[in-house]
């Protein structure tokens, strides 16, 4: 179903953005918003089971979100649109430091490479037993209560401990400097979600860093016109 074009001057084609609810294509919006690029946006709504719905097969054979399209182009996966946005409309804004650039190399990679897919198997971990026969449920939560306790938990204390001591050091955003890049929009779900439920994992630093991502007034619009999400809250 079609959303109301985001607010931007000209009367051309706007990109649209194939944006399913509780997901990753939040920070494709956060990301269009900062650099005041014209949008539409096509909603998707989670089934029951909080999967995709197979609309979404109609631009994307995988049926993932987020999806852009951008004329002839309908492109998949969120960092590489991060980056496809970032080189064709961010006219120079969102670009690291030169003191930065490896730093936003890396954590551009870094949020989907090794820190989501511990992320998701915790989420899995807890949905397995919840999905399960009922007689198999207690047992099944106590196996995987048990497993992400020695096998995810030890690393992502790593993990939040590593980005606590980076964010101490850069003061402010992953690469430094005095806007968002790459880096930041990558992580920024990662660390939200994180953040919902990490019971108290996440350094002061983290969760500064989210907050503040948060209260910026282009995140905001994008929150506000994408609609419900989990992770973050409208600013009252």
């Amino acid at each position: 179903m079609a959303a109301s074009a985001a607010d931007a001057p000209g009367d051309g084609p706007k990109l649209i953005v194939h944006h399913l609810n509780n997901s990753r294509s939040q920070r494709i919006l956060w990301l269009l918003e900062e650099l005041e690029v014209p949008y539409e946006i096509k909603k998707y709504q989670r089934t029951a089971e909080m999967m995709a719905p197979p609309e979404l097969k109609t631009v994307n054979p995988l049926g993932n979100a987020p999806v852009i399209t951008d004329g002839n182009l309908n492109l998949a996966e969120s960092g590489a649109i991060v980056e496809y946005i970032i080189q064709k409309y961010g006219n120079g804004r969102a670009q690291p430091p030169e003191s930065g650039r490896i730093d936003n190399l890396y954590y551009t990679h870094y949020a989907e490479a090794s820190l989501m897919p511990m992320l998701v198997n915790k989420i899995i971990f807890k949905i397995i037993p919840e999905r399960s026969p009922f007689f198999l449920r207690p047992i099944l939560k106590g196996a995987f209560s048990m497993i992400s306790a020695k096998m995810l938990d030890p690393r992502l204390k790593i993990h939040a401990e590593m980005i606590e001591g980076h964010l101490a050091k850069t003061d402010g955003f992953f690469a430094g400097g005095q806007e968002p890049t790459s880096a930041d929009y990558m992580m920024i779900f990662a660390l939200e979600a994180w953040a919902s439920g990490s019971n108290g994992v996440l350094g002061p630093k983290t969760t500064a860093y989210v907050e503040k991502i948060h209260s910026r007034p282009a995140y905001q619009r994008g929150l506000k016109k994408g609609g419900e999400y989990a992770y973050a809250k409208l600013a009252s």
